[in-house]
C-alpha cells in the first residue's frame, strides 16, 4: 500500500511481523513477499494483497493498527467529479489533500491526506465544506496525492461538461491512444464518467447502442434497463474506439463480435467490466457487465434466506460428496450464490477447483479456470483434467450437455462435492430436466444433495414505500384466512433517494429442496412433477412464490415484483 512510503513510519519489515503476530500470514508468505520486494522495488502491502496472501480489508485493518490511521491507494482512480468541486485546487496543494469521494447518503468527504495528523488542515477544509458534510482522512503518500492533483485538477468532469467541450472542439482519435497525458482528452474523460456514473447508480450492465441518428446510452439498475442519455451519433466512432482500447480488443476489427476486459479502480475497490461488442446495421453494439466484487460476493447469512432454508442450505454443504445444483433462468444471481456458498466453506484444508465460462470473480486459494475454446477446454473435458488435481471440490459454470452431465455425476460418485448451475424455472423441475439431458435415474438417485431455485426481485425504497390493506385476491395469494386480522403490504411510491422508481436494490427469493430417500426412489421410478413437488411439501419444501410472499409480508417488496418472477396463479385456485 502507498501508505508504506509514507516517512517516519519505520520500514516494511514490521509490517510484516505485525501481520505473522496476528496469524494474518504465515513465515514462509512473508519471505515470499520480501524477496518479491527486493525485485520489483514495490511496497510489502501491495505485493501481500497481489500474491493472494492478504486481502485489501484485511492490510487496511493491519495498517491501521500500524499507523493508528486508516491507508488507501491512487492507483488507477476514477475519480468523483463532486468531491472534486468540494475542494479547490490551490486547498488541495496547500494543505497535501485529494478528494477521493462524496458519499451521498452519508455525507461524507472521504479526503486523501499526506498526514492525517494535520489538525489545521483540517479544521480549514472542514469550515470551508457545506455544513453537515463529515470528513473521514486516509493516509496516502504525498507524491501520490501531488500526481492526482496535478491529473485530474483543471479538467471538466461532468458528463454535460465533456459533452460541451467536445461539441466546441475536434476529437483527435490518434490521441486516445497516447500514453502521454491521455487523461486530458475529452473522450477519455467522457468514458471515465459514464463508468464512475453508472458504478455509483449500481447498473449491472451499461449498453451503448447506435441507431440511425443518435447513440442511445442505457443501465441496467435492479434487472431492469433504463435510458440515461442519448448522443449524438458523431461521438460514437471516438467512443467506441476508447471503449475498444481500454478493454484490450482489436480497433481495426468492426464487422466480427469481440469480448475484452476492462479493469479500474473507484472510490477505494476494485471494479471490472466485461466488454462485448456486436455489430449492428447502424454501427458496433458494444455492451458492458459491471462485475462488482464488493457487492459478488455475499455472506451466506446475507443471503436473504428464512432461517430454516439457511440451516437446510448449511446442512446440504456440509455434506461430503454429491451434486448441489443452483438453478434460475439468466441474470437471476446464481453465480452469486455459488460464489457466498464457496466463501463459506473456503479454507485451508480443502482443494476448491472451479471451471468457468469466464471467471467473474478472482477468489483467493480457490483454482479458477475459465474454459477456452482456443484451447480446447470444454466443460466436460475440464472436469476430467481436473479430477486429477486431487480436488474436494468442484465447481462446474454451468450443466449444457450430456457429457457435461455425466461428468459431473461421476466426479460426485468417486467422493467429491460437485457444485453446478441449470437453466429451469423450479427446483423440481431440474429433475425431469436432468432426465431430459440423458442421466439415468439410477444415477441421480442417491447423488443429487441438494436444488436450489432462486428469482431476483426489487426491493421497496424504505424511504417512500406507502403501507395499504390489502385487498381479497391479495389476501388470498398472501395465504391469509378471513379471520387472520388486516394484513397491511407496501406499495411503490418514488422518491429522489429512488430516482422516483420505488424500488431501490434487488434481493434473492429462493427455495431449498434438500434430497431424501422419499424423492431420491421417485426420481429412480421417474416419477410425475406433481408427484414429487407432493412428496417434497411433506417434507417441509418451501416454494419460490412461499419465499416471495413471505417477503412481501415483511414489507421488502411488493406482489407485482414477486408476480414479475414467479407463477402466481396456483395459489388463486
Amino acid at each position: 500500500m502507498n501508505a508504506l512510503h509514507q516517512p517516519g513510519h519505520g520500514p516494511a519489515a514490521p509490517l510484516g511481523k505485525l501481520l505473522v503476530r496476528q496469524g494474518v500470514i504465515s513465515e514462509d508468505q512473508l519471505r515470499i513477499a520480501l524477496i518479491e520486494q527486493k525485485r520489483s522495488a514495490e511496497p510489502l502491502g501491495r505485493l501481500l494483497i497481489s500474491l493472494g496472501f492478504v486481502t485489501e480489508a484485511t492490510m487496511r485493518e493491519a495498517l491501521s493498527e500500524k499507523l493508528q490511521t486508516p491507508a488507501a491507494d491512487l492507483n488507477s482512480l476514477v475519480v468523483d467529479a463532486v468531491a472534486l468541486k468540494l475542494i479547490p485546487k490551490d486547498v488541495a496543494k496547500r494543505y497535501r489533500v485529494f478528494p477521493i469521494v462524496y458519499e451521498r447518503d452519508k455525507d461524507n468527504l472521504v479526503l486523501a491526506m499526506a498526514d492525517t495528523s494535520n489538525i489545521v488542515a483540517l479544521d480549514q477544509i472542514n469550515a470551508m465544506l457545506v455544513q453537515g458534510i463529515t470528513i473521514t482522512p486516509v493516509l496516502v503518500n504525498e507524491s501520490d496525492i501531488s500526481r492526482a492533483i496535478d491529473q485530474y485538477y483543471g479538467f471538466e468532469l461532468s458528463i454535460d461538461g465533456i459533452l460541451h467541450e467536445i461539441e466546441t472542439g475536434e476529437v483527435n482519435y490518434a490521441s486516445m491512444r497516447a500514453d502521454t497525458d491521455e487523461y486530458s482528452h475529452p473522450m477519455v474523460r467522457l468514458i471515465d464518467a459514464l463508468l464512475a456514473d453508472a458504478v455509483q447508480n449500481g447498473a449491472s450492465d451499461i449498453h451503448f447502442e447506435p441507431e440511425q441518428g443518435f447513440l442511445r446510452i442505457r443501465y441496467r439498475i435492479d434487472g431492469i434497463l433504463r435510458q440515461i442519455r442519448s448522443l449524438h451519433k458523431s461521438y460514437w466512432p471516438a467512443m467506441a474506439v476508447r471503449l475498444k482500447v481500454i478493454s484490450s480488443m482489436n480497433i481495426a476489427e468492426t464487422r466480427a463480435p469481440q469480448d475484452g476486459r476492462i479493469s479500474i479502480r473507484f472510490s477505494g475497490r476494485q471494479i471490472d467490466f466485461r466488454a462485448s461488442s456486436q455489430p449492428t446495421t447502424h454501427g458496433e453494439n458494444i455492451v458492458l457487465r459491471v462485475l462488482d466484487r464488493q457487492q459478488g460476493i455475499v455472506p451466506l447469512d446475507g443471503l436473504g434466506l428464512a432461517d430454516p432454508e439457511l440451516t437446510l442450505l448449511k446442512l446440504m454443504i456440509a455434506r461430503p460428496h454429491g451434486v448441489i445444483l443452483v438453478t434460475g433462468p439468466t441474470g437471476s444471481g446464481k453465480t452469486t450464490t455459488l460464489y457466498s456458498i464457496l466463501n463459506h466453506i473456503n479454507t485451508e484444508s480443502v482443494n476448491i477447483m472451479t471451471l468457468e465460462d469466464p471467471v467473474e470473480y478472482p477468489m483467493n486459494m480457490i483454482r479458477q479456470t475459465s474454459v477456452n475454446d482456443a484451447a480446447r477446454i470444454g466443460f466436460a473435458d475440464g472436469i476430467r483434467s481436473m479430477m486429477r488435481q486431487d480436488p474436494d471440490i468442484i465447481l462446474v459454470g454451468e450443466i449444457r450437455d450430456r457429457e457435461t452431465a455425466e461428468m459431473a455425476f461421476a466426479a460426485a460418485m468417486t467422493g467429491h462435492q460437485v457444485y453446478s448451475t441449470l437453466h429451469t424455472n423450479s427446483a423440481i423441475g431440474s429433475l425431469p430436466r436432468l432426465l431430459d439431458i440423458g442421466i439415468v435415474p439410477d444415477v441421480m438417485a442417491g447423488n443429487i444433495i441438494g436444488i436450489v431455485a432462486q428469482r431476483l426481485v426489487r426491493k421497496l425504497c424504505v424511504y417512500c414505500r406507502a403501507p395499504s390493506e390489502a385487498d381479497d385476491i391479495e389476501r388470498r395469494l398472501l395465504g391469509l384466512a378471513p379471520d387472520d386480522g388486516p394484513a397491511p403490504v407496501y406499495r411503490a411510491v418514488g422518491c429522489p433517494r429512488c430516482a422516483h422508481q420505488g424500488y431501490k436494490g434487488r434481493m434473492a427469493i429462493m427455495e431449498v429442496l434438500k434430497m431424501n430417500s422419499e424423492l431420491d426412489e421417485l426420481v429412480g421410478r421417474r416419477a410425475s412433477g406433481r408427484t414429487m413437488r407432493e412428496a417434497a411439501a411433506r417434507a417441509g419444501f418451501r416454494t419460490l412464490v412461499d419465499d416471495g410472499m413471505r417477503r412481501v409480508l415483511d414489507g421488502a417488496t411488493t406482489l407485482e415484483e414477486v408476480a414479475r418472477v414467479a407463477d402466481l396463479t396456483d395459489r388463486l385456485q
